[in-house]
C-alpha cells in the first residue's frame, strides 16, 4: 500500500490539475466578462444623464442589428424512416441463390461474395427491393421506379401521420438519389403524388454519393434562411434496382452485398411556432470534398491473406484521402462545438507541432466533451471501426452504427436517420443532448451536421424502423459467420 501511494497522489494531483485547466478553459469568458461589467458599471454612475442616454440607445441599436442580421432557427420538426415488410427480408442463402442464378459459371465470385457476407456485419434481417424476389430478379426501369414509390410515398405518408402535415404547407422539396435518376424526376413524382402547390421549390441531387443527405440537409437551410415562415422536405433514399451488378469484378461486387433498401424523410423548418413541439434544432453544418485523382479511382481492393482467407480494407489512398477530408471536417467543426479547453490543447499541438517538433502525434480532440450522441454513417463495417479509431470513441459511442448496419445494411444517405431513430426507441435522447451526424460518400466527402434536441424524446411506439426489434438490440457482432 505505501509502494502505491505515491502513484495514486500523483494521479490525483494530475486529475485536479486537468480538472482546474478545463474549468478555467472553459469559463474564461466569464471571468473576464465580469470584471469588465463592474468596470462599466462603475464609469456609467460617474456618467451624467446625456451621456447615460446616448449609451444605452447605442447599445439598444448594436444588439437589435445583431439580432436582425443573425440567421433564423432551423428545427427539424420531426424524421421518419421506412420500415420495409417482413415480406422484402432477404437472408443470406437467398441472396446467394439469385447470385447462382446470374452468375452460373463464375465459382470464384460466388466465393468471393460468400466471404463478404460472412464479414460483412449484415443480419439475415435486411430486405431487399421486390425486383429481386423475382427468381431471375427484376432489374428494370420500371422495377426500380416501382421501388423508388414504395420507399418514397410509404417514408413521406408516415412523417405526414406524425407531424400532421398538409401537403399544402410544403414549400420546398428536396430528393437526394445518387445513382438513378429517371426522367420524370423524383422530385416530379413526389409533386404529382401529392398534389403541391406549383410555386414549391424543388431540387433533384443526384451523383453525391452516400453523404448526399447533409448537402441536402444545408441546401434546405440555405433556402430557409432566405425565405422566412416557410417549410421543407428532405427525402434521402438510394434506389438500388437498377444499380445491381451482374459482372464479376469484385470491386463491383462488394455494393451488391452491402446496399440494401432504405429512405429517409426530415420535416425541416424556421417557424418560431414549431420550435415547441420540434425534436432537433440544426446548430452547425460543415461540408468538406476531397476530389480523387488518378491513383485512388479504386477506392477498394481486396487481399488474400496468408491462409487464404479474404480480408476487405479499405484501400492505401482511400484512407489517404478520406483522413484528410475528415481532418479538414474536424478543424472546422471543432471550433465551432468543441469547449475552449479542447480548442486550446488543439491549437497548441498544432503550434508545436509546426515549431517545434513535426513528429508530435497529432491531438485528437475528446469529442465526448462536446457531443452526447454520434451518428457515423453504416457504409461498412470497416468504416465503422476506422472512425470509431480515429476519434477514438468507445463502443457505446457507435453502438447506434454497428446496429444500423447489422438490422438494415448500408441504406446510403438515410442511414443517419436510422442510427438518430435507434437512439430515441433506446430512450437515450434527453432535452439539450448534442448529436454529431458524420457523412461519408464518394469524392471524397465527409460532411457533418450538429443538432441539439429540444425535448426529451420518449421511446417511440409510432411503429418506426426499429419498434418490432428495439428489444433485441445491442446484439452481439462476431467477426464472421460461416456460411
Amino acid at each position: 500500500m505505501p509502494q502505491n501511494s505515491p502513484v495514486f497522489f500523483t494521479s490525483f494531483i494530475l486529475k485536479y490539475v486537468e480538472h482546474c485547466y478545463r474549468y478555467l478553459a472553459n469559463n474564461f469568458r466569464w471571468h473576464v466578462l465580469i470584471p469588465i461589467t463592474a468596470i462599466v458599471v462603475v464609469q456609467l454612475l460617474h456618467l451624467d444623464l446625456v451621456q447615460t442616454l446616448f449609451f444605452t440607445i447605442s447599445m439598444i441599436i448594436i444588439y437589435t442589428v445583431y439580432f436582425i442580421s443573425k440567421p433564423s432557427s432551423i428545427y427539424l420538426v420531426d424524421f421518419s424512416c421506412y420500415n420495409p415488410p417482413k415480406a422484402l427480408r432477404s437472408p443470406f442463402s437467398f441472396f446467394m441463390e439469385n447470385s447462382e442464378i446470374i452468375r452460373k459459371n463464375a465459382r470464384n465470385s460466388l466465393e468471393f461474395q460468400i466471404r463478404i457476407l460472412e464479414r460483412s456485419g449484415l443480419s439475415e434481417e435486411t430486405c431487399l427491393a421486390p425486383g429481386f424476389h423475382y427468381i431471375p430478379p427484376k432489374l428494370t426501369m420500371q422495377d426500380a421506379k416501382l421501388e423508388a414509390e414504395l420507399v418514397i410515398f410509404s417514408t413521406i405518408d408516415s412523417l405526414i401521420l406524425k407531424t400532421d402535415l398538409k401537403p399544402t404547407d410544403i414549400d420546398m422539396l428536396i430528393v437526394n438519389c445518387s445513382v438513378f435518376s429517371p426522367s420524370p424526376s423524383l422530385v416530379a413524382m413526389v409533386m404529382n403524388r401529392y398534389k403541391l402547390r406549383n410555386n414549391v421549390k424543388t431540387y433533384n441531387l443526384t451523383g453525391m454519393g452516400c453523404s448526399a443527405g447533409l448537402i441536402s440537409i444545408d441546401l434546405a437551410r440555405t433556402l430557409l434562411n432566405n425565405h422566412p415562415n416557410s417549410n421543407a422536405i428532405v427525402i434521402s433514399t438510394e434506389i438500388i434496382t437498377p444499380n445491381y451488378y451482374e459482372g464479376n469484378e469484385r470491386e463491383m461486387l462488394l455494393p451488391n452485398c452491402l446496399f440494401r433498401l432504405g429512405a429517409a424523410a426530415v420535416l425541416l423548418s424556421n417557424k418560431r411556432g414549431e420550435q415547441r413541439r420540434s425534436k432537433y434544432e440544426l446548430m452547425n453544418i460543415v461540408r468538406t470534398h476531397k476530389a480523387w485523382d488518378e491513383k485512388s479511382y479504386k477506392c477498394i481492393h481486396q487481399q488474400e491473406d496468408v491462409e487464404g482467407n479474404l480480408g476487405i480494407k479499405l484501400s492505401k489512398d482511400l484512407s489517404v484521402i478520406g483522413g484528410d477530408a475528415l481532418k479538414t471536417n474536424i478543424m472546422s467543426i471543432g471550433p465551432l462545438v468543441l469547449p475552449a479547453s479542447e480548442q486550446l490543447m488543439f491549437l497548441f499541438n498544432i503550434l508545436g507541432r509546426k515549431l517545434l517538433n513535426r513528429k508530435w502525434k497529432a491531438y485528437v480532440p475528446d469529442f465526448t466533451k462536446a457531443f452526447d450522441h454520434f451518428c457515423i454513417h453504416a457504409g461498412g463495417r470497416a468504416v465503422i471501426d476506422e472512425m470509431q479509431k480515429n476519434l477514438r470513441l468507445s463502443a457505446e459511442h457507435i453502438e447506434a452504427s454497428r446496429m444500423t448496419l447489422h438490422r438494415f445494411g448500408n441504406t446510403s444517405s438515410s442511414s443517419l436517420w436510422y442510427e438518430v431513430s435507434y437512439i430515441e426507441s433506446k430512450g437515450r435522447m434527453k432535452k439539450g443532448d448534442v448529436v454529431w451526424q458524420i457523412a461519408l460518400g464518394s469524392g471524397f466527402k465527409c460532411n457533418s451536421a450538429v443538432w441539439r434536441c429540444n425535448r426529451s424524446v420518449v421511446t417511440a411506439v409510432d411503429g418506426g424502423p426499429w419498434a418490432e426489434c428495439i428489444d433485441r438490440y445491442p446484439v452481439h457482432i462476431p467477426e464472421a459467420v460461416k456460411l
